[in-house]
């Protein structure tokens, strides 16, 4: 059986903040390395070995895989990064915080920027100081294909070329594969494997740092999907995600 292991990175300083953080390349708190921490030792004690990780380019995604294989003492394992797995970019109301923007905009105008299929925010310019365009990291990347905003649609639309191209063909030499990225780039994952509608994946909230392992036969056919842990915490966080953009 192979098995796909996706983990949404703990909490980060602007999560903490309730800022729109997108590409911003923000750390985790405290309380976000110790449940990643925490992450890694429910897989150890349940058995889990991946044999190859995956992450982005972002600092709160690496630091929380760092975490989990520190915590089952797997630090060895390769790792292959990718800018692909970045968090969705939320242009120009980076760094605004969710609630206050909700009270501005209303709710159902934030939930589209957040959570809709196909509606971006207010895009950066491309020399905003946000951009990506001014991150040394981000020079392989042609100003064409630069996000300077994105709905979930795009998200998932330079995504998925990297985890149909190179994720799951690496399957064929691995029969445990972890995945340690964002809250919109693994909802892109997670549409794609259990074929939700895109009205559902509005309402799919990722919870940090909670293990959901995705199980294949030997076609690679999706046969069973769970997350790891106590089912009331994993409802309560999922229950604050949902929270975060709603008006004070």
């Amino acid at each position: 059986m192979k098995q796909l292991i996706l983990v949404r990175h703990g909490e980060s300083e602007w999560n903490k903040l309730n800022l729109f953080t997108g590409w911003t390349d923000v750390d985790l708190t405290e309380a976000g390395r110790k449940e990643a921490y925490e992450s890694g030792k429910l897989l150890k004690a349940e058995g889990y070995r991946p044999t190859l990780c995956f992450t982005s380019y972002l600092k709160r995604a690496v630091k929380t895989l760092n975490e989990i294989l520190d915590a089952m003492n797997m630090d060895y394992l390769p790792v292959e990064k990718s800018w692909r797995l970045n968090e969705k970019s939320y242009g120009a109301i980076q760094g605004l915080n969710k609630a206050d923007t909700a009270a501005k905009y209303g709710d159902e105008q934030v939930l589209l920027w957040r959570r809709s299929f196909d509606t971006q925010p207010p895009a950066l310019d491309m020399h905003d100081e946000r951009s990506p365009r001014m991150d040394a990291r981000y020079d392989e990347i042609p100003d064409n294909e630069i996000p300077l905003t994105e709905s979930l649609k795009d998200t998932i639309a330079r995504l998925l070329p990297y985890y149909r191209g190179t994720i799951l063909p690496a399957f064929e030499n691995h029969d445990q594969i972890l995945v340690v990225a964002h809250g919109n780039s693994l909802r892109g994952i997670v549409k794609e494997l259990k074929g939700m509608s895109n009205e559902e994946i509005i309402k799919f909230n990722l919870p940090t740092a909670v293990p959901y392992v995705f199980e294949f036969d030997e076609n690679m056919q999706l046969v069973n999907d769970h997350m790891l842990g106590d089912p009331e915490v994993i409802a309560a966080k999922m229950q604050s995600v949902a929270n975060q953009a709603k008006k004070k």
